[in-house]
């Protein structure tokens, strides 16, 4: 399941929600990242979207995931607009029969939605607005994924 809102969510929730009825499930990994305040220099974080080109190629990322990983399932939520720090921007969770493919599928996921999904991201602060591009580390941890096999 792939869902962007601008809403305010649960991690916890939606791990419990996830967690529910996997009989057959032996892991479960998650990434739940946050909007940080840059030490008082980022006030807002927006981040804007597509809505349905954004969850499209998401799901393509996802589908991939699916078969390279041999997951059971997976679940990403993922805000759009205003986000105050401390608030969740992201929540990922897969489930596989083992953990190292729950483990590794999470993190391929959260890197192509650092580098690579199309999210534009903006952060307001005392100093003005800037836009936030991917860094050298983010496309670094991207690009492991086209030579590494699973």
């Amino acid at each position: 399941m792939i869902a962007l809102t601008d809403q305010a969510f649960d991690p916890g929730a939606l791990l419990t929600d996830f967690c529910q009825g996997r009989t057959e499930t032996g892991a479960v990994a998650t990434f739940t990242g946050l909007a940080r305040s840059e030490a008082g220099a980022a006030t807002t974080l927006e981040l804007e979207a597509y809505p349905g080109f954004t969850e499209g190629a998401i799901g393509k990322i996802a589908g991939e995931a699916l078969e390279r990983f041999g997951l059971h399932d997976f679940h990403i939520v993922h805000r759009v607009g205003k986000i105050a720090p401390g608030e969740p921007i992201v929540f990922v969770a897969t489930a596989a029969t083992h953990r190292r493919a729950a483990f590794e599928a999470c993190d391929f996921l959260m890197d192509y939605l650092k580098s690579r999904a199309p999210f534009w991201k903006k952060e307001t602060g005392p100093a003005g607005a800037r836009w936030i591009e991917p860094r050298a580390e983010d496309h670094a941890d991207i690009a492991r994924w086209e030579t590494e096999k699973p």
